[in-house]
């Protein structure tokens, strides 16, 4: 299974490039930030 990370500053175009290459390879993309942000979430409302 391959996996790439891409890293970089805010606003740089890393979801843009991550997106558009996850696309011409035929893999899923995953926003990371997002699932974190999500479970974050979750917890804090779990009050954990």
């Amino acid at each position: 299974m391959i996996h790439i990370a891409i890293d970089g500053p805010s606003g740089a175009g890393k979801s843009t490039l991550a997106k558009n290459l996850a696309k011409s390879l035929g893999m899923l993309y995953v926003d990371t930030g997002a699932l974190y942000r999500s479970i974050g979430y979750w917890v804090e409302q779990q009050g954990i």
